[in-house]
């Protein structure tokens, strides 16, 4: 063992090597804050070959590994500050987000029972019952802090599937799956997120269990087409255990309407889950809450704090609406969550989560609630929503652009448009604008598919960027575009 203990600890010399270690990394990370690029630009095989793995017997110290670390890692990070940096839902994070994480990592608190997190057990159950006032659900803590929206959609997905089988008098968690399973179904949008195929595989239903519902010119499911979906299944002795609403999808920022689907739903006693990774943010809007009116309705919902809430990964939520739910995943460890602590009302957050030891993630969104307030959050979300509005106007006013979809929340899709050329050929011509920038490090731009349509795509979740930083990108883009048309 080393004359310098490495844990963290209450002694003299372990709070001294904490504070030179962070010391040492926050002034690394401002230094690389400063940086111009947005990337330096290493290409994939260049990165293989620069980093190494060479462990040594007795150990380098924490300077020299913190030196090692931000030479092969610091440096040619991503910086997702950068008002260039717009491809994906991936957000700058809050100042006060990064300040809890210096509290949870060094308390290292876990969530799976009350004696290893007291104070941040109440405090996650508090937040529960506040975000569910602000979804519009009954008083309550059913819910839980997750990883993300896939972990979430699996706890929606997984509850319906048993609430499903229990109707029938059967219990899965006892008894395993039953019955022909081929005619066990769910619907979703064309433009749901994959994890409801991922997750439905995960759960021994298969991708053959998810029946796709058509979408408007606006991304969002058909009511039409669900209703004529679920008269079909019924035709066909096919039993639908869920719907999966979605209140912001991916690329196009659609809301489904909830209300709609949710009252669908309940003429045939269907789970309604809805996938609001990205449009949950609303749900502080003063602008635009009203885009997620029937959100109350859902049985289930999913929320991601690391999207337009600004925190730092990983950070998300699952809702349910019916604590009574929960009795359908509930398992008891003498170890964790004994009959006697529950008869003294201890509280234990491991029969609510699919995570056992799991991290206090829930301390950086009441953090930044306090440090910030709702007024002040609530512009930093619309702005984004409001933004992608304005960036839309200009891109349709510009001659060798073209707007692809009106923006719903803060993503824009638009696509370079050449004089001369045909559609498949403009389709690999905007895939290669979106490479040429990230291989220059100047910018990332999303590239994806609205309606079978090769498109350009800005996710405008940074609330320090402006119209003119936009416009600056799109210049990039032009540019871009006519230079690789004349290579």
């Amino acid at each position: 063992m080393s004359d310098l203990n490495p844990i963290l600890s209450g002694s003299a010399q372990s709070i001294a090597a904490y504070q030179e270690a962070i010391e040492q990394s926050t002034q690394a990370v401002v230094q690389w804050l400063k940086q111009p690029e947005m990337y330096q630009g290493k290409t994939v095989a260049e990165l293989r070959e620069r980093i190494n793995l060479e462990f040594t017997s007795q150990g380098l110290g924490n300077q020299a590994a913190i030196e090692r670390a931000v030479e092969y890692f610091l440096k040619d990070s991503l910086s997702v500050h950068h008002p260039q940096c717009v491809a994906h839902l991936h957000c700058p994070s809050l100042v006060i987000s990064q300040a809890a994480e210096v509290l949870i990592n060094a308390t290292n608190q876990s969530m799976d029972s009350w004696d290893q997190s007291p104070s941040a057990t109440i405090i996650e159950m508090k937040l529960i019952e506040w975000l569910r006032a602000q979804v519009g659900y009954s008083a309550g803590d059913a819910g839980v802090f997750t990883s993300g929206g896939t972990q979430s959609n699996l706890m929606g997905l997984m509850l319906a599937r048993d609430a499903f089988y229990a109707r029938q008098g059967h219990s899965v968690q006892q008894h395993g799956l039953t019955g022909n399973l081929s005619k066990i179904k769910v619907l979703c949008s064309e433009n749901a997120h994959f994890s409801v195929q991922k997750n439905m595989a995960l759960m021994g239903l298969g991708y053959q269990s998810v029946t796709l519902v058509k979408t408007d010119a606006f991304s969002r499911m058909d009511v039409n087409d669900l209703a004529q979906k679920l008269a079909e299944a019924k035709a066909n002795g096919e039993q639908v255990m869920a719907i999966v609403a979605t209140a912001g999808t991916t690329d196009a920022g659609a809301i489904d309407p909830l209300a709609d689907i949710a009252a669908l739903a309940a003429e045939q006693q269907i789970w309604v889950h809805v996938d609001a990774a990205w449009g949950g943010a609303l749900l502080l809007s003063e602008k635009y809450r009203h885009f997620l009116n029937g959100l109350e309705l859902a049985d289930s919902v999913t929320l991601d704090f690391h999207k337009q809430f600004f925190q730092t990964i990983s950070c998300g939520a699952f809702l349910l609406k019916d604590a009574r739910h929960y009795q359908l995943m509930r398992y008891q460890a003498a170890y964790l969550n004994s009959d006697f602590d529950e008869e003294q009302g201890v509280p234990n957050l491991v029969s609510k989560s699919l995570q056992t030891t799991r991290r206090f993630d829930a301390l950086k969104l009441w953090m930044g609630l306090e440090a910030l307030g709702k007024k002040q959050y609530a512009e930093i979300i619309d702005n984004g929503v409001t933004l992608a509005q304005q960036v839309a106007q200009f891109v349709a006013e510009q001659p060798q652009l073209e707007l692809v979809m009106q923006p719903q929340l803060a993503s824009v899709l638009f696509r370079f448009c050449p004089e001369k050329g045909d559609t498949a050929s403009v389709a690999l011509l905007n895939q290669r604008i979106g490479d040429a920038l990230l291989a220059s490090g100047s910018a990332n731009v999303g590239v994806t598919e609205a309606d079978g349509v090769t498109c350009l795509k800005l996710t405008l979740l940074n609330p320090t960027v402006c119209l003119e930083d936009v416009k600056v990108l799109l210049a990039s883009v032009v540019a871009c575009g006519q230079q690789l048309q004349n290579v």
